[in-house]
């Protein structure tokens, strides 16, 4: 079952502001290089995946699941990001 995907008012504007296309999160969301949790928020998850229109950096997607939807909570190019 693929849940819908909705986005915060914080992730769009982040998104916006740090020209972060829906397509590179649906992507990630969908399809991530690993994940993680968040260790701020412990109903989060943190999702990354390589960004090859951004010559390789990771994507960090951070997003709460339901049973009713996928909550986007905010996007950006982690330079630091590594799997573990």
């Amino acid at each position: 079952m693929t849940r819908e995907i909705v986005y915060t008012a914080h992730a769009l504007t982040a998104m916006r502001e740090r020209d972060v296309p829906k397509e590179w999160v649906e992507r990630t969301v969908l399809q991530p290089d690993w994940t993680e949790p968040d260790p701020r928020d412990p109903a989060a998850v943190r999702y990354f995946r390589s960004i090859v229109e951004c010559e390789g950096r990771h994507l960090r997607v951070v997003l709460v699941q339901t049973d009713q939807n996928t909550r986007i909570l905010t996007a950006f190019l982690d330079r630091g990001a590594r799997p573990k």
